[in-house]
């Protein structure tokens, strides 16, 4: 198993991003999905176990053009399907992503703590000492432009250029999370997210659980780009209006599987 810790400082509050990401979550599904694969919501619908409460959802990733050519290969034809439940007791949220081909020998669960803070806390989510002394902790700029590839650009959700007309906030320039450390009145926020990763397959396994705990850091970095500078879009959404909006996604995503083409991300 291999694990990491991806620590994503944004210029919002920790209250503001509870609406920021169900939207962009939503937005960037329909950015993913086309010609048969992409999203398929399953469930969406609240939740209480054992004294947690949050919003429980269940999907289905078709991932065919998504993953490495040698995986693919190595595949049989309809295993290249992941499921996705999540359960969002913000702001402490849960992830697990498995593969019925698969079974046990795949697994992603992804941890989020989001805090009111820079990104300066350690071990936020209580693992014992000696497996947190093997995480690496992995910082993400979102106004790092080399930290996106040529073919993940789009000026569009580039921090380092765009400026809201709502909040005034941005463009973030190189020193951005100094001039937001020296300023505690302005909003701010850490996603702690400790992702870990397992994948039994003699012979490939060390470089695979690589390979995802790469894609995780690309998929977190485009994500909140894109949040950020689709900030006037969601800043005055209630949760009542992210709930309708989910509800509309589920219904859009289903015709634009079956009808767009293949677009989003592709495998590096």
């Amino acid at each position: 198993m291999l694990i990491k810790e991806f620590r994503v400082v944004l210029p919002v509050s920790v209250e503001e991003y509870q609406v920021g990401q169900l939207y962009a979550v939503a937005e960037a599904s329909k950015n993913e999905t086309g010609g048969g694969e992409g999203v398929e919501v399953i469930e969406n619908k609240p939740y209480e176990k054992d004294g947690e409460k949050g919003q429980y959802t269940h999907k289905i990733y078709h991932l065919q053009s998504k993953v490495p050519s040698f995986i693919s290969v190595l595949a049989p034809k309809g295993s290249l399907v992941v499921h996705e439940e999540a359960w969002n007791a913000y702001p402490y949220c849960r992830t697990i992503l498995t593969n019925e081909y698969m079974k046990d020998k795949f697994m992603v669960k992804i941890e989020t703590w989001h805090k009111p803070d820079m990104g300066d806390q350690d071990n936020v989510h209580g693992l014992d000492q000696s497996t947190w002394e093997e995480v690496e902790v992995v910082k993400i700029d979102i106004a790092d432009r080399s930290s996106v590839s040529s073919k993940d650009y789009n000026p569009e959700y580039d921090p380092a250029i765009f400026k809201s007309e709502k909040t005034g906030r941005g463009p973030l320039g190189p020193d951005w999370m100094k001039e937001l450390r020296d300023n505690p009145n302005c909003p701010h926020m850490c996603a702690y997210k400790l992702v870990s990763v397992e994948f039994k397959w003699r012979g490939i396994q060390n470089k695979v659980e690589g390979l995802i705990q790469k894609v995780e850091k690309r998929l977190f970095t485009n994500f909140h780009r894109q949040l950020f500078c689709w900030i006037d879009k969601w800043i005055h959404l209630t949760m009542d209006d992210i709930r309708r909006m989910e509800e509309e996604t589920k219904k859009e995503l289903d015709e634009m599987r079956k009808n767009d083409e293949v677009k989003g991300l592709a495998a590096d």
